[in-house]
């Protein structure tokens, strides 16, 4: 290693670290290769690691045993290459940070004469769009409340058409596609809309009369829906006298730690006023670093094409990337970003108020009873999982085969991350090999998580570590199969154990044990899914079936032509001589001159 050390070239570039057995250990970038690396060292009388650096440094330097670098142009090319291989392939020494997701505004087109407020998560071309939010919670419900109390057009069809609908004659439109209302005069509703919008009382208030007055004419379930929203709307924003008198637009950054969670606050601050919040958490632990926390939450969370984005980055700790992340995201953004740590005055008491409510966050989730924790104990994992992910397939006699992937982080589960999988192989390990090296393949898009639960032996365990290893992913895997019996009637009767295999040991615990409860609950789940999605497949398989043996086309003729394609897409969209070659040409004569509609 000193060698190679010693003849790194002094451009900007990424490094990183592997151990002896050729693991992934960190990643890191640098403005000058030869500098940033030979700092970590110190070369007398033998290489050692340089004492000067932190706790997680020194570890994953005594781990170290070769390093491995990429050259790029720039310092800000090294920072985007950097935070792109940490997401991809989770280095055992950085933190890792989720993908931020991009939160909804509502936005509405005045060059309209008659304008709709709509849901955006990108910029709307247009002269006159003004934006409200970004909301991370609650957008939907806000937006549904808006045409409930005021009597804007409701859909778009409805101007088109030219024809007053049911919703004027039950009063929620004015027509004006029967011109039964002026422009002007449906600009001023729009205006109230837009007061309410930015001092939402005034939509709580309006919900508030309206659920006394369907309670009154004892219509619960309207009114019980009305108490939900009003609730939600409430928790839009977290409550704050704290007002900036120059209608500045803010965003505001909290990342804290503690020994098993960290989290990130995020408050939103639009003229002057704070309009919405979120909050998200991580798995931390003593190898926690404050600059690359705020450094991964930023880069993750400004889109190119997110709208109203703030001028001005609060951030609650000053963090040794600032300056470089700031001119990274004015790059990005196109426009001039700064990232502020404020010592004094209104500005401190807001980045003081993220970290009160981090904090406030932690307090609760410690509160709640945790399972993770000892999970990692139970299992020796080296990290408390923050995020899973669990995988199983199902078919029948080969047929309509899928798999299934379902989430869960932080004690729910992600459904907006559950994926299905069209699988072409018809043995089962062939089958998670190919669920889960297409997984590993959308690592760059969707991040690794903390841990692999699959359903199956410990064959398939193996399986996914060898995987896994060839990509230099580091993600502990455990699975979890029923054990054997010889007496299958005994067996389907449930008798049956769950067995969960793990990198270190094989582990038999008793039904009531919570730790084997919520693993089973994750194989449950992603079964679950797997198998509606193979009932919803082989249903229609079935039809398409049905459809070419109408034609004349046998059953045999059918499976052979699936072995050789793979779905009954790839035969629709064969040509003529790729069905005369997977069977002959009188049944691509078939197919090709009187085409079936799968």
């Amino acid at each position: 290693m000193i060698e190679t050390i010693q003849n790194l070239p002094t451009n900007p570039g990424v490094y990183q670290y592997f151990d002896k057995h050729h693991k992934l250990l960190y990643v890191g970038k640098a403005k000058n290769l030869k500098n940033r690396v030979k700092s970590y060292w110190r070369f007398k009388p033998t290489l050692h690691p340089n004492p000067k650096q932190g706790l997680r440094i020194l570890r994953m330097l005594e781990q170290a045993s070769h390093i491995k670098y990429v050259i790029v142009d720039s310092e800000d090319d090294a920072l985007i290459l950097e935070n792109s291989l940490i997401k991809q392939l989770n280095p055992k020494y950085n933190i890792l940070l989720r993908d931020d997701k991009t939160y909804p505004y509502i936005y509405i087109d005045e060059t309209q004469p008659y304008p709709r407020f709509e849901l955006t998560r990108k910029v709307i071309k247009g002269k006159s769009i003004s934006y409200y939010g970004p909301f991370p919670n609650g957008a939907k419900v806000l937006l549904d409340t808006i045409y409930e109390l005021f009597p804007l057009v409701q859909s778009k069809s409805c101007l088109a058409e030219g024809k007053a609908c049911l919703f004027h004659q039950i009063e929620k439109c004015l027509a004006p596609c029967e011109e039964k209302i002026t422009s002007d005069t449906y600009k001023k509703i729009v205006n109230k809309v837009k007061k309410s919008i930015s001092k939402r009382s005034i939509l709580i208030e309006k919900l508030q009369e309206k659920m006394t007055e369907l309670a009154i004419n004892e219509r619960y379930e309207e009114a019980a829906t009305l108490r939900d929203n009003i609730k939600i709307i409430e928790t839009l924003t977290i409550s704050s006298n704290i007002d900036l008198a120059n209608n500045e637009n803010l965003d505001i950054f909290a990342i804290i730690n503690t020994q098993n969670r960290g989290t990130i606050v995020k408050l939103f601050m639009r003229n002057g006023r704070i309009i919405s919040s979120s909050f998200s958490t991580f798995r931390a632990s003593d190898i926690y670093d404050e600059n690359e926390a705020y450094k991964q939450a930023l880069l993750a969370f400004y889109h190119v094409d997110a709208p109203q984005i703030s001028k001005t980055i609060l951030v609650a700790h000053a963090f040794d990337d600032q300056e470089e992340v700031a001119h990274l995201l004015s790059k990005r953004l196109k426009r001039k970003i700064e990232i502020l740590h404020p010592q004094r005055g209104t500005k401190l008491k807001l980045t003081g108020l993220a970290i009160k409510n981090a904090e406030e966050i932690l307090k609760k989730e410690k509160q709640e009873e945790n399972i993770e924790p000892k999970i990692a104990e139970l299992f020796e994992l080296s990290t408390i999982p923050a995020k899973i992910e669990c995988f199983d397939n199902s078919h029948m006699m080969g047929s309509a085969t899928v798999g299934a992937m379902v989430v869960w982080s932080n004690g729910q589960w992600l459904k907006k991350d559950y994926r299905r999988y069209a699988l072409n192989v018809k043995d089962e390990y062939g089958q998670m090999k190919e669920l889960l090296s297409r997984r590993i393949e959308n690592f760059s898009q969707q991040s690794p998580p903390d841990l692999w639960i699959l359903d199956g032996g410990e064959t398939l365990r193996k399986l996914a570590v060898v995987l896994l290893n060839n990509a230099q992913v580091n993600l502990e895997v455990i699975a979890i199969a029923k054990e054997k019996l010889d007496n299958k009637a005994h067996r389907a009767k449930g008798a049956a154990k769950d067995i969960i295999y793990t990198e270190t040991s094989v582990f038999e615990l008793q039904p009531s044990d919570k730790r084997l409860q919520w693993v089973q609950r994750q194989r449950d789940e992603a079964h679950r899914f797997a198998i509606t999605y193979h009932q919803n497949k082989k249903r229609k398989d079935d039809t398409q079936n049905s459809l070419l043996q109408k034609k004349g086309i046998g059953p045999a003729t059918v499976k052979k032509l699936l072995n050789y394609f793979g779905t009954f897409k790839a035969i629709e969209e064969a040509t003529f001589k790729e069905i005369s070659v997977a069977s002959s040409q009188k049944i691509a004569k078939i197919l090709k001159t009187d085409t079936v509609s799968y």
